[in-house]
């Protein structure tokens, strides 16, 4: 399964945060403009990682902010923030956090699929730093190997 398509709207290039909650607040944030959540979802990807930690610091440098499917989900949905100073998730590893992916799926097929596409792209230990420095929309579409559609 291919990963869902990245309209201009979910991506925020070069952006500041003074912590995690900020930071996956902004990955919610370009969910919510790509059209794909509502603003609470953003709310419910800060209570994953309050409940159950950093665990979505899936590497070093990358975190895959994400929630369960919920009615604030409209469509499979995926963002991209990367951060101009990386800021600290408490993973004993994986810390500081420079790339935030966030991932909105309707159902936990859409999930299981969305992960493994990811893991496919990331499996170059190369891509976090590539998207880290990526500095316009056509570049993370290309490192991440998405077709560009027209933007939103």
């Amino acid at each position: 399964m291919p990963l869902p398509p990245l309209p201009d709207s979910a991506l925020n290039l070069g952006a500041s945060a003074r912590d995690w909650k900020q930071a996956v607040m902004l990955a919610g944030k370009a969910l919510e403009l790509s059209g794909a959540v509502t603003a609470d979802y953003a709310k419910r990807m800060v209570q994953v990682v309050e409940e159950f930690g950093a665990y979505i610091v899936i590497a070093p440098g990358l975190a895959l902010a994400h929630a369960r499917p919920g009615p604030d989900v409209h469509a499979e949905g995926l963002s991209v923030v990367t951060l101009t100073e990386p800021v600290l998730f408490g993973h004993p590893y994986n810390d500081p956090v420079s790339v935030v992916i966030g991932l909105a799926v309707q159902s936990s097929e859409e999930h299981v699929a969305g992960v493994a596409a990811l893991a496919n792209v990331f499996n170059n230990p190369s891509t976090i730093g590539e998207l880290a420095a990526a500095t316009t929309p056509e570049s993370v579409r290309s490192i991440l190997g998405i077709a560009h559609e027209v933007s939103s």
